[in-house]
């Protein structure tokens, strides 16, 4: 979602038909760049686009793969999501995707385990993503979180970004029991952090097509199972605001990804 800054859904739709592809992700909320020229939209509120993505989708052999937007955050009941996670099993989502901006540990797990349940309830499985300076920063503590919640319904979401850079190796990967990973998200990055950029800058604006970083990608893919869907992660605002349209900018990355897998399995 991050990649296409905004795009509206079915144009979104469109361009991954377009690029080859199969999967989109997508939050009920768009995260809009208005200065790329998209406009605010919601597939919460406007049931006649959630009809029109459902059927481009069908017409061009899209699915969705992932729903975003579910935080886990401080004074946020996460059984509130409940509505929200209506739509996304309308939207045939199959995955929700969570982070955690609740600084409290304990906390984070309860609301994690609740989360995972209430998505359960309507057919949908959780992935956690260990995020740097978060409350579940790094690979140990995804775990931890994912043995406390104790349901076959939760798995962590591999962010090649976030966990080379919370100090992961391919070996920590390859230690991790192949079920409780559930998605990847392939991006390439400089193996440390610049003082370009922030960190929630750099992950948010300033990623690298695959093989332009310094991550060990062929490693850590082929740690990993062979069967997750892998999403690119590749939100370029550089090159979008030097004009570059969303199908040059990510063809490169396409074209790469694979390369990668083909080697890596």
């Amino acid at each position: 979602m991050l990649s296409v800054f905004g795009m509206p859904p079915i144009e979104y739709v469109q361009l991954v038909a377009d690029l080859g592809c199969r999967y989109i992700t997508t939050g009920l909320d768009g995260f809009v760049l208005k200065r790329l020229g998209y406009q605010p939209f919601s597939l919460r509120d406007d049931p006649a686009l959630r009809r029109g993505l459902l059927a481009a989708m069908d017409d061009r052999g899209v699915s969705l793969s992932l729903g975003e937007g579910l935080l886990i955050a401080p004074g946020v009941d996460v059984s509130s999501y409940a509505a929200d996670l209506d739509i996304m099993a309308e939207l045939r989502i199959p995955r929700i995707n969570t982070v955690s901006l609740e600084p409290d540990r304990a906390r984070t797990f309860d609301e994690l385990a609740v989360l995972t349940e209430v998505a359960a309830e309507r057919g949908l499985v959780t992935s956690v993503e260990p995020v740097p300076g978060l409350a579940i920063a790094d690979l140990p503590t995804a775990m931890a979180a994912v043995e406390h919640v104790g349901r076959e319904e939760i798995s962590l979401l591999i962010d090649t970004m976030h966990v080379a850079r919370s100090g992961a190796s391919p070996d920590d990967l390859r230690s991790l029991p192949a079920e409780r990973i559930g998605y990847v998200q392939l991006c390439d990055v400089p193996l440390r952090s610049t003082k370009e950029h922030n960190y929630a800058e750099e992950a948010m604006f300033h990623r690298m097509a695959p093989g332009e970083g310094g991550l060990p990608l062929g490693d850590m893919l082929a740690a990993l199972p062979g069967d997750c869907v892998v999403g690119l992660e590749v939100p370029m605002l550089s090159r979008a605001e030097a004009g570059i349209s969303a199908y040059d900018r990510l063809l490169p990355c396409v074209r790469s990804a694979r390369t990668l897998l083909a080697q890596a399995h």
